[in-house]
């Protein structure tokens, strides 16, 4: 009977944000694996595309984990 009660009480904290921030996070990948084969790469974009890539796939595992 507790594991029920339990099982009721936790929610998902899913919201139709959830949705935006995967889509940025994959035009985020697809920006930064565009300069990498790029023959002529902007270093600043580079760096600056995989600090925010990295951002945004941590954030992506903590929302998921929330689900």
């Amino acid at each position: 009977m507790l594991f029920a009660a339990e099982a009721a009480a936790t929610t998902s904290t899913y919201t139709a944000f959830d949705i935006y921030v995967l889509i940025f996070t994959v035009i985020i990948a697809l920006g930064v694996i565009r300069q990498v084969v790029s023959p002529k790469r902007n270093l600043f974009a580079l760096g600056f595309g995989t600090v925010a890539l990295l951002v945004f796939i941590f954030m992506d595992y903590v929302m998921i984990s929330g689900w």
